[in-house]
Parts: C-alpha cells; sequence; structure tokens
C-alpha cells in the first residue's frame, strides 16, 4: 500500500469525521439525549434477543400404555406442547390380539441454549395423572433426546446419551436467563421513557414552530406599534 493512499485515506477520514462533528454540533442537546436513549435501548433488545434465540432443541420420545390420553410438556413453566396421544392392542406373533397397549409420540421443541427444567404431564382417559420433571443443559446448536415411559405404573424421564456439562453449567444457565429478562426491562423502561417525553415535548415543539412560521409570513411590518 503506497503513502500517497494511506495519506489520501486520513484525509477523507479527518473530513469524515469534521463533517461529521458539525452534523451532531447542530443538534439540540435534548435531541441528542434522546437519541443516545433510543441507541442504548437498541443495544439493550440486540443483546436481549441474542440471548433468547431458540438455537437448541428438544426431542421427546414418548412410549406409553393408555388407549388415550392428553400429554402436556412445559420448559421452564412454559407450556411447549398440548396433545392427544392413542394406543392400540398388541399382537403376539403380529396375529393374535394382546390385552397389552402400545403407543408412542416423537416431537421436537425448539428452545434457546442453557438450563432447562422439562416437566411432563400423562392425563389417561382409564387412568390416574401422573407428571414428573427433570432437568438438563442444551448447548448452541445442539438436540436432546428425552426419554419418556408412560406405563400403569408410574412416569419416568431419562436422557438418551450423556451431556457432562449439566452440572458446570447450571450457573450459567441461570444467569443468561436473569440477564435476558433484566436486559428486556431496562429497554422496556427505556422505551417508556422516550414515549412520555415525546407526549410530553413533541407538541410544545409544534407549537412553537408553527408560531415561529407565522410570524415569518406576517413579516415584521405587522408587529409595529403605531405611533402617536
Amino acid at each position: 500500500m503506497s503513502s500517497e493512499f494511506i495519506a489520501e485515506l486520513r484525509v477523507k477520514s479527518v473530513l469524515v469525521y469534521e463533517r461529521a462533528d458539525h452534523w451532531i454540533a447542530r443538534i439540540p442537546v435534548n435531541a441528542r439525549f434522546v437519541m443516545g436513549l433510543f441507541f442504548v435501548a437498541a443495544v439493550l433488545l440486540a443483546v436481549h434477543t441474542a440471548l433468547t434465540t431458540k438455537n437448541a432443541s428438544l426431542h421427546v420420545k414418548l412410549q406409553h400404555t393408555f388407549h388415550n390420553a392428553q400429554v402436556l410438556i412445559w420448559v421452564d413453566g412454559d407450556l411447549a406442547y398440548s396433545g392427544r396421544v392413542v394406543g392400540s392392542n398388541k399382537k403376539k406373533f403380529g396375529l393374535i390380539p394382546t390385552n397389552s397397549v402400545q403407543g408412542s409420540l416423537s416431537d421436537i421443541i425448539p428452545l434457546r441454549s442453557g438450563l432447562h427444567k422439562v416437566s411432563v404431564r400423562i392425563e389417561p382417559e382409564d387412568a390416574t395423572m401422573q407428571e414428573d420433571s427433570i432437568s438438563g443443559y442444551f448447548d448452541r446448536d445442539t438436540q436432546r433426546d428425552l426419554s419418556v415411559s408412560a406405563r400403569q405404573s408410574g412416569l419416568s424421564l431419562s436422557w438418551l446419551g450423556s451431556n457432562s456439562s449439566d452440572e458446570m453449567s447450571s450457573s450459567f444457565g441461570w444467569f443468561s436467563r436473569y440477564v435476558g429478562s433484566f436486559l428486556l426491562t431496562i429497554g422496556g423502561s427505556i422505551v417508556s421513557a422516550l414515549s412520555g417525553y415525546a407526549i410530553k415535548e413533541l407538541p410544545a415543539r409544534f407549537r412553537s414552530a408553527s408560531e415561529s412560521t407565522r410570524k415569518a409570513e406576517l413579516g415584521p411590518s405587522n408587529y409595529t406599534t403605531p405611533s402617536r
């Protein structure tokens, strides 16, 4: 890269900086303050979006022994799945019907990476309600398989495969979840403050601008006090 090109680039950079500085200096202080708050709110909301993006998934594999049942799945207390499952009588040797009932469900639930608590409830029509919970950590851009076994004797949940980061990442999962909520609260407060400022100040500014325009149209002669 030649020295002439570097010098030219430096001169252009200085010119751009001076023009930007001159343009910013012409903006009223209140307007600069409002623009700064808007920028901070945008950054906070962008960080919150990045923290809460659903970049992982939960694969639920359910095996049950009920003719008909309602299945409900919560992730961190939020309902993530609701549906019905049906079972059919198993056949011995593929031909002879038996009294055993078997059914299955496979569903993928998108969620964000981090530590989550998964709760499953089974509400059979011909048996008592069953419910259980399990916690696990989800790495970014990964999928974890959850095995759910629902039988007359009870409900059991277990992870298929292993994830050594469950215990190590529990504190980080808690941190990221509450930091996201905190940033969203701050961003919402800033937006509310800006809305209140706009409602309070903009009408007065519009009236002032309108009065200035009328005075300019009437001219100074209309405001001259007549001599006595």
